[in-house]
């Protein structure tokens, strides 16, 4: 059994032809804690959003 609370694998996302988030691969363990930072517009949000 895995220990993850999430797995991504290869996700993207599309707004028409915009191309916004390109293969990101996310794993993240039962308790650990992450932070996920970028510059502005970078597709922080968009990911969370996904998830």
């Amino acid at each position: 059994m895995s220990n993850s609370a999430v797995n991504i694998s290869g996700m993207n996302k599309w707004y028409g032809d915009f191309h916004v988030l390109r293969d990101i691969n996310l794993k993240v363990m039962k308790g650990e804690r992450i932070v996920i930072a970028g510059p502005s517009g970078s597709g922080k949000s968009t990911m969370i959003r996904c998830i």
